[in-house]
């Protein structure tokens, strides 16, 4: 797929689109096809590629707080000692809950998305 039809359909600048497509093909996620008829294609088969991983690359963590996450772990500012705290407890379960979820559902998988009410 080129790079201007991904943005226009996901409604993403093209500029900030280049940024994650680039970390993509680095990662071995994506194949890049340079020329006028070149463009984005998936690197494996889409069972083989996790949300998980998507997340993680694009955005660098899965966790909600900076103390919670495992690769970029940081002091929480203006919070409690960590072992006091109550609410870092509940950021690292929600954490290896949705790793657990997203590591398992890929992009072969069927997602319905229903209204919250």
């Amino acid at each position: 797929m080129r790079l201007d039809a991904i943005a226009e359909a996901q409604n993403i600048p093209r500029k900030f689109l280049t940024v994650i497509l680039s970390e993509m093909v680095r990662e071995g996620l994506i194949i890049s096809h340079r020329g006028r008829e070149g463009g984005y294609e998936l690197a494996l088969p889409p069972v083989d590629i996790h949300y998980g991983d998507i997340i993680r690359l694009t955005r660098g963590s899965l966790a909600l707080t900076p103390c919670a996450s495992r690769n970029a772990h940081e002091h929480c500012t203006n919070c409690l000692p960590e072992a006091d705290c109550r609410l870092r407890g509940l950021m690292l379960k929600l954490r290896d809950d949705m790793a657990e979820m997203l590591d398992r559902i890929s992009l072969a998988d069927a997602i319905t998305i229903e209204a919250p009410f």
